[in-house]
């Protein structure tokens, strides 16, 4: 039987959006109930995969040595996998090769020069590349501005959204950080995000809490939005609760007034749609991909101006409430949209056109 190998490594970061869509696409998989070829999953733990998904994967230990061309997996797959594009796990042998390219954030966050060694190691990927996946238009559309795409197949397939069951927050412990309204941030609190922003906001917002839940260990948080918070004498309005988990999230999205996300730089923007899932108003970015996944129904920050900043909310807010079964409706059934089975199927079926 064919085999597909799925480098899938990244799958040990849970809580980041590589991790993310690393363990959503194969629970898809899973649930896709293929037979007509065989997958292995490269985990560095395979235990909690074998646990959950038994033998219906075969598997294979990751091992960093993995990286040297000289160590490279030497067994002869029929079509690979790379899940991510920043990895540097590839296949000894010329093999058909999918690539999954989320964002080409590096060409601003690490080097424009093309000669870079992060730039250089995507060019190899792409030119290696007998179909590319990307989970945007976005994300399509920036790779071929920035590099030279091989005339290859592509598709451009959206992610799911990780929301699928509603769960019981009421019988869980979770302690809100606030008796009163507030607005819900989720995702690292690093420069990308930008959610000093959301603080400059908030000054203007007095009947307002904010929460940032995510990871905040980075020196944007502890420099920039630090010094924000003070500057704007918010401490005790704004609350970071660091990562939580996805009981947590949902307590918080289902409690909030409204979901804010002002990031600067989105392949697609997952916590978005996981907010639109539970009816809430979303304000974002109009950056990037985030209109593209956002909708009509989402309302957009042209610029981060806080006077700009609070007019969009308050108009936007009194949109939604006035006009609130209508909006409701609308964000369900987008966030919904969103699906990781259909996502799975389409990836499956860019594998059976290189077998």
């Amino acid at each position: 039987m064919k085999q597909v190998f799925l480098e899938s490594h990244n799958i040990k970061n849970p809580n980041n959006g590589f991790g993310q869509f690393n363990y959503h696409l194969i629970k898809g998989l899973y649930n896709a109930n293929v037979s007509d070829f065989e997958m292995t999953l490269h985990a560095k733990d395979t235990m909690p995969l074998k646990k959950e998904f038994e033998n219906y994967f075969k598997y294979k230990t990751y091992k960093s040595i993995s990286r040297q061309p000289l160590f490279r997996i030497r067994k002869k797959y029929d079509v690979w996998h790379s899940m991510n594009q920043n990895i540097k796990i590839e296949p000894y042998y010329d093999i058909p090769y999918v690539l999954t390219v989320h964002d080409v954030n590096f060409i601003d966050e690490v080097s424009s020069d093309l000669n870079h060694a992060t730039n250089r190691r995507f060019i190899e990927k792409l030119n290696r590349s007998s179909a590319i996946t990307y989970i945007s238009e976005y994300a399509k559309a920036s790779t071929h501005k920035y590099f030279d795409v091989p005339d290859v197949p592509e598709h451009v397939i959206y992610n799911g959204n990780p929301i699928r069951v509603l769960l019981d927050t009421e019988t869980y412990p979770v302690k809100t950080q606030t008796n009163r309204p507030y607005l819900f941030f989720i995702g690292a609190l690093n420069e990308r995000k930008n959610v000093h922003t959301l603080v400059e906001l908030l000054e203007l917002l007095p009947d307002y809490d904010l929460i940032l839940a995510g990871n905040h260990t980075s020196n944007y948080a502890k420099d920039t939005l630090a010094k924000t918070i003070v500057k704007t004498k918010t401490e005790n309005r704004v609350h970071i609760l660091g990562t939580i988990n996805a009981i947590e999230k949902q307590h918080y999205l289902k409690n909030c007034t409204a979901f804010v996300f002002p990031s600067l730089l989105e392949g697609f923007g997952i916590p978005p749609i996981e907010a639109m899932r539970f009816g809430k108003p979303v304000f974002l970015s109009n950056l990037t991909s985030l209109p593209e996944i956002g909708g009509e129904h989402a309302f957009y920050w042209d610029h981060f101006d806080p006077e700009h900043m609070r007019d969009v909310f308050e108009k936007g807010m009194h949109i939604y409430e006035t006009n609130k079964a209508q909006y409701e409706k609308a964000y369900v059934e987008r966030a919904l949209s969103f699906n990781w089975d259909t996502a799975a199927l389409e990836y499956a079926k860019v594998y059976r056109s290189l077998l």
